[in-house]
């Protein structure tokens, strides 16, 4: 009975290990966005400078973008994640995972860099309101939104590719 049980536990821990978290998920998609998007020139690293993905307010991910982050690169450039409290420390950032709390809610942080050519992502569990990128599960799959209105007001172009993978898009 007892190697039953045993063997039981293993299948069980497999398959959840086969399947992702939402975070993992999302960890997972924060870096290739950057493949789909064009900053200003003004914006984009200079030299040999590493693309910078940070992360604003609050890092729920647990090393999980990290590793998503190492394994990729943007136009031969390799992807560093910044964790700031501050969104004053934002201005290297192209992209900026908006976490929020309770010190700098999530609005407060958004507002900060509303006039920046930074891709702001923010996920349904700690905004209310929603950055350029917007995730949300939907049929219990990681999908999102994105404000095309607010990428533009920024110079930041989005790719069709990645808008047509969107739920929805503000034009």
């Amino acid at each position: 009975m007892r190697a039953v049980a045993g063997a039981s536990m293993m299948v069980l821990g497999a398959a959840a290990a086969a399947e992702p978290t939402d975070m993992a998920v999302k960890a997972a998609f924060l870096p290739r966005f950057a493949r789909y998007v064009s900053w200003p020139q003004t914006a984009m690293p200079r030299g040999s400078d590493p693309f910078v993905l940070c992360l604003l307010g609050g890092d729920p991910f647990d090393g999980m973008l990290d590793e998503a982050a190492r394994s990729q690169s943007v136009d031969g450039r390799r992807i560093v994640v910044r964790r700031l409290d501050n969104p004053a420390g934002a201005d290297g950032c192209h992209i900026a995972f908006i976490q929020g709390s309770k010190l700098r809610p999530a609005a407060q942080l958004l507002a900060a860099l509303a006039h920046k050519p930074v891709l702001t992502v923010t996920d349904a569990g700690s905004a209310t309101q929603r950055g350029i990128i917007h995730f949300v599960v939907t049929g219990g799959r990681v999908r999102f939104y994105i404000d095309q209105s607010s990428a533009s007001q920024r110079g930041i172009i989005i790719s069709s590719r990645l808008l047509a993978l969107a739920v929805g898009v503000r034009q």
